[in-house]
């Protein structure tokens, strides 16, 4: 019998390659800062004892900083039209996530780990021999405002260019 070809394949997709215009653009260098200190913030209270409302810090730093990291590595490879619905909005995709996650989340975190740091300032007394978790609140806290400032900064940039009736993150 006469040899029948194999059918055809589906379609081959371009190959994975790196998005450098995003990863040089002000919204992929505020991700990077973003995820830098998300990570600062969350193994900071993770590597201490915690307890109470530390756990909801914990929790929402995380969560963010998961999905920070998910809209980074989307957008640095140029695939986010592989994500059902809200790949066609990107850019309010972004948008959202800055500005209702990243701030309202993080906002909420500092003033957490701020309060905690304020209940422990005892703590801080030279002489004071017990194990003392004022520095470790207190680190958490200044990256948990400073990370809520660049979700600001990135959340203002995505809402300047969807102003500007731009589609696109860069």
């Amino acid at each position: 019998p006469p040899a029948v070809p194999p059918p055809p394949g589906p379609p081959a997709r371009g190959s994975l390659s790196l998005h450098r215009a995003y990863l040089r653009s002000p919204l992929g260098l505020l991700r990077l800062g973003q995820l830098a200190l998300g990570a600062a913030f969350w193994v900071t209270v993770a590597a201490h004892k915690y307890e109470g409302a530390a756990h909801f810090a914990l929790f929402a730093a995380v969560l963010v900083w998961l999905l920070t990291l998910a809209l980074f590595g989307l957008s640095l490879l140029g695939r986010w039209e592989l994500v059902p619905w809200l790949g066609s909005r990107w850019l309010l995709t972004n948008l959202v996530h800055d500005l209702a996650l990243g701030v309202g989340l993080y906002a909420a975190a500092t003033g957490i780990m701020g309060y905690k740091a304020g209940q422990k300032s005892y703590c801080n007394l030279p002489g004071y021999s017990q194990h003392c978790l004022y520095s470790a609140y207190l680190s958490a806290s200044v990256c948990g405002g400073i990370a809520a400032c660049l979700y600001l900064f990135s959340g203002l940039y995505c809402l300047s260019r969807r102003c500007r009736d731009q589609r696109d993150i860069i």
